[in-house]
């Protein structure tokens, strides 16, 4: 649910730019598209490190 409303942040910034063009907005919409950058690559960097351990603890499973 969060990552809608990440993107919907961003679609809202993004439209507002197309609306009234200007720096600030320019800047805004960088900040945002940073922040959903770094969002989406935390929430796989999490996925990434649990399904890791999951393998590791299935193969020690198996070798015992």
């Amino acid at each position: 649910m969060k990552n809608v409303k990440v993107l919907d942040k961003r679609k809202h910034v993004k439209m507002q730019g197309i609306h009234d063009p200007g720096q600030s907005i320019a800047d805004n919409l960088n900040n945002v598209r940073r922040e959903v950058g770094r969002h989406f690559r935390n929430k796989k960097k999490a996925y990434l490190k649990a399904k890791t351990e999951e393998l590791e603890t299935n193969s020690k499973i198996r070798k015992y």
